[in-house]
């Protein structure tokens, strides 16, 4: 699964890697992005446009907003099916923009796990496949929010966790933006990256929603 993740550019940096045609939200550096919180992603919508949405996909007719707690995921190989994701996948993909995201290894014979950061090797930013849908909040605020596609982990994930978010190419991110795409060419692009990863121990800070800040992200040296 994906349950933390970052993204530490500003919006130049950003611009410079996703080239989007407008932003309606400016975003700053994130260490610690949990689930129910906003997070940058690019849409389409006559080009590319950057905006934030919430993490945890909210169905058009979930009748509780609570549900997307349950939906912080959509796993590759049911995207297609699954009845809160189906549309979503014919008709509404965003990029969900990184430079990291967190595991946890467990330890034999301890109850606490240690956390893991998972970067590019030189540690550049890329596009999680995601899930946008839009529902009316009972105060009758509209809510957009995103889901985070996952697939088998490849080898450098696959001692500590057996599965990871779906890592783009860069030259598929188009494809999967795409409104007229094939789901059937869609799901060709939802498999493990198959490039190389770095991973670093990092601070139990990670461990805590609440914790946003640089120090996440710190290497622990043991």
């Amino acid at each position: 699964m994906c349950g933390r993740y970052t993204q530490t550019l500003d919006l130049r940096a950003l611009q410079e890697r996703f080239h989007f045609a407008a932003c309606r939200s400016e975003p700053t550096p994130r260490y610690n992005i949990a689930p129910t919180q906003p997070a940058p992603v690019v849409l389409a919508d006559a080009g590319r446009v950057l905006d934030a949405l919430r993490w945890g996909l909210i169905p058009a007719w979930a009748k509780d907003m609570s549900i997307g707690h349950k939906l912080i995921n959509a796993r590759a190989e049911s995207v297609a099916e699954k009845p809160a994701f189906k549309a979503p996948f014919r008709k509404s993909r965003c990029l969900v923009l990184a430079d990291g995201f967190y595991e946890w290894r467990p330890q034999p014979g301890e109850r606490a796990k240690i956390p893991l950061r998972f970067t590019l090797p030189a540690r550049e930013p890329f596009a999680m496949a995601g899930l946008w849908d839009s529902r009316q909040a009972p105060d009758g605020a509209v809510v957009r929010s995103f889901a985070i596609i996952t697939t088998q982990a490849n080898a450098a994930l696959r001692s500590v966790h057996d599965r990871m978010p779906v890592i783009l190419r860069r030259e598929d991110e188009d494809a999967w933006l795409d409104p007229e795409a094939a789901p059937a060419d869609l799901s060709r692009l939802l498999v493990p990256y198959p490039g190389e990863l770095a991973c670093v121990e990092v601070s139990p800070l990670v461990n805590s929603p609440k914790a946003d800040l640089p120090a996440c992200i710190e290497e622990v040296r043991r």
